[in-house]
């Protein structure tokens, strides 16, 4: 049992929600922060610990902060926090993609990344062992069709986390940046717009990725050393793989 507390973004859903049943297994208090609050209670009143819900919408800075500064005295020693809240919308070519949709995956998955690392800077490094998980992607290292803005987004977070990263060397804050494939969650939904059969075809014949999984990884990531930090990890399903790079022939 832990007396240290996990803060996970996007936890109504996927691997948040995977992440969160496992750090509550292991005794941790959880801060669970997501869009749809009423997930949320639902899920706090499963786990047999601590838990603050919180509706929150990362891309709104304010509300981040206010949300830090609000947080009660026995959810205040956050020594993980998992940047897990994020999207894809789209699949199609660039030049069919809604700017909208563009824009609201800079505003999530980059943005809303940012605001929730920069406030919790200065907690994580109170403690004396810390550990910031950043949901990256296969797409941040790899290109493919359909992929444009959120591939690109997924590129900033790996970035992101080597330069972070670099900047708390010695300070006990561990920085990884964590690279899914393929995996059967209610993301392929979201990307698709609510479209069923789509998200169906596309995992169909295949054995992707569950939310356990990915869950694993994370819980395994903090629970390492504190001399030991875990640059990044790539990780996909044993039936997925790189494909050869795109040729037109004229």
């Amino acid at each position: 049992m832990s007396s240290s507390t996990v803060l996970i973004t996007g936890a109504t859903s996927g691997f948040g929600l995977a992440s969160a049943r496992l750090f509550a297994k292991h005794g941790y208090s959880l801060i669970i922060t997501g869009r749809r609050f009423e997930r949320l209670q639902v899920l706090a009143d499963e786990l047999s610990v601590p838990v603050h819900s919180v509706r929150l919408d990362v891309r709104d800075a304010q509300a981040v902060s206010d949300m830090v500064d609000a947080l009660p005295e026995h959810f205040r020693n956050i020594e993980v926090l998992v940047n897990n809240a994020g999207l894809a919308l789209g699949a199609g070519p660039a030049w069919e993609a809604s700017l909208e949709d563009w824009h609201t995956m800079i505003d999530t998955n980059v943005t809303g990344l940012v605001n929730v690392t920069h406030k919790l800077l200065p907690v994580l490094r109170q403690q004396p062992k810390a550990s910031i998980i950043n949901l990256a992607s296969v797409a941040a290292n790899w290109a493919y069709p359909g992929s444009h803005v959120y591939g690109g987004s997924k590129a900033f977070v790996a970035q992101f986390s080597r330069n972070l990263r670099s900047d708390l060397a010695g300070s006990g804050v561990r920085v990884t940046s964590l690279e899914p494939g393929m995996c059967e969650t209610e993301f392929s939904l979201v990307r698709f717009k609510g479209d069923q059969q789509k998200s169906d075809d596309l995992y169909k014949g295949t054995n992707p990725l569950r939310a356990e999984d990915v869950a694993d990884i994370i819980f395994w990531i903090t629970q390492q050393p504190a001399h030991i930090n875990i640059n990044s990890i790539e990780v996909m399903p044993a039936s997925q793989a790189w494909d050869n790079f795109k040729l037109v022939r004229s």
